[in-house]
């Protein structure tokens, strides 16, 4: 399950990623502002947020696995058409149902995942979930910028939406076999009967205090990535140089995704989402302040701090909310805070039309700070091993 688990996240995060690589690529066709860059990237993050708690929902009646295939399909169908849109408000619809359809695989896999996991290493587990899809990340848009060079970007995004769809078809071969193992996937009338009341929320407070670090954390994120391409073109990079530049930066987001879950387990929570977060700040600083190489050089540190406190959150999740629950609880997690991440790129764009991309960066930097306090209203909440 947990490799099934992986594969779905490298597809699905493969498709979220290629947008980094292919917005300067459309601000330049469309002449579009930055305002608008950030509504591109909004539309598809807003179309995941809108998805993830009707998707913990309806799993609970048709089960997970006809949902991950049919949502990845509609995802690699809406790339397929993003391949033929001729302007900006086309090209926003397309990718609005793209990212409704992409919406289906954060709350479900984890959801089988941590129901896989419900005796073991879940935290470490989860981890491993997550360095897959910053697998995708790597691979995907570096191939998508070289094959943009090379093919062209409509025949690029085309390319990887027929890889989409025979994935979709994979999904539902590949979980289908699984079921007879995971007996409370599908069983519908078992959830019914068993499901506790409401969102299944045992630690109010805990989760309030988790999901805000995770709106901060990632608003941060889709902030940064969408915006940094324009920023190491305006040190002189090429396409190609930042579709490279993504790949450093997701390789050590992968590493930080598999090592932070493993890191959380042995110093805790707490420390490590501190840990993280105030490496990332200070990572986002040194790359405005550096040439180019140098900058390139700190991709791999600051994709372990940018991504690797989703891992140590995602786990935690489910130490608050009871398992009957668990596909909505992840649901309303997900929802709230990919509703963030989805509305920072807007507000970002239009800081960046009056202030410039640099100063954007920064204000990017000192927001993600705000994290730290929250994490004392969280310390209450989760178990925190001693540390010699």
């Amino acid at each position: 399950m947990l490799a099934a688990a992986c594969s779905i996240h490298f597809v699905h995060d493969g498709f979220s990623d290629i947008l980094y690589v292919l917005l300067p690529l459309w601000a330049t066709e469309f002449r579009l502002t930055f305002a608008q860059v950030g509504m591109i990237r909004t539309a598809y993050s807003g179309g995941m947020a809108a998805f993830q708690i009707p998707a913990g929902l309806l799993a609970e009646r048709w089960g997970e696995r006809r949902l991950l295939a049919a949502g990845t399909a509609i995802t690699a169908l809406g790339f397929i058409a993003v391949g033929t849109v001729g302007g900006f408000l086309a090209l926003l619809s397309v990718l609005l149902v793209a990212g409704i359809g992409s919406g289906v695989q954060h709350p479900l896999s984890s959801s089988l995942v941590s129901k896989a996991y419900e005796t073991g290493p879940r935290r470490a587990a989860l981890g491993t979930y997550n360095f897959s899809g910053d697998i995708g990340k790597v691979v995907v848009p570096a191939a998508v910028a070289l094959a943009a060079t090379v093919v062209g970007w409509r025949t690029a995004s085309m390319a990887y939406g027929v890889i989409g769809v025979f994935a979709a078809l994979g999904i539902l071969g590949v979980l289908a076999r699984l079921t007879p193992e995971m007996p409370d996937t599908d069983d519908r009338s078992a959830q019914a009967a068993t499901a506790a009341a409401g969102w299944g929320i045992r630690d109010a407070r805990g989760f309030v205090a988790l999901t805000a670090i995770g709106m901060i954390d990632n608003a941060t994120r889709t902030g940064f990535l969408t915006f940094l391409p324009f920023a190491l073109i305006a040190k002189g990079s090429s396409v190609a140089g930042v579709g490279t530049a993504l790949a450093l930066l997701f390789a050590g987001g992968a590493v930080g995704k598999f090592v932070c879950g493993i890191v959380a387990e042995r110093l805790g929570v707490i420390r490590t989402v501190v840990l993280t977060e105030a490496a990332t700040t200070l990572c986002i600083v040194s790359i405005l302040a550096a040439p180019l190489p140098v900058a390139l050089a700190i991709m791999p540190v600051m994709g372990v701090a940018l991504n690797g406190t989703s891992s140590v959150l995602y786990g935690t999740v489910a130490d608050l909310v009871t398992a009957e629950r668990r596909s909505r609880a992840y649901g309303l997690y997900y929802t709230v805070t990919i509703a963030t991440s989805a509305l920072s790129p807007s507000v970002y764009g239009l800081v960046s039309d009056v202030a410039g991309v640099s100063t954007t960066l920064v204000i990017v930097a000192v927001v993600v700070l705000a994290t730290i306090p929250l994490c004392l209203a969280l310390r209450a909440s989760v178990a925190e091993p001693a540390v010699s």
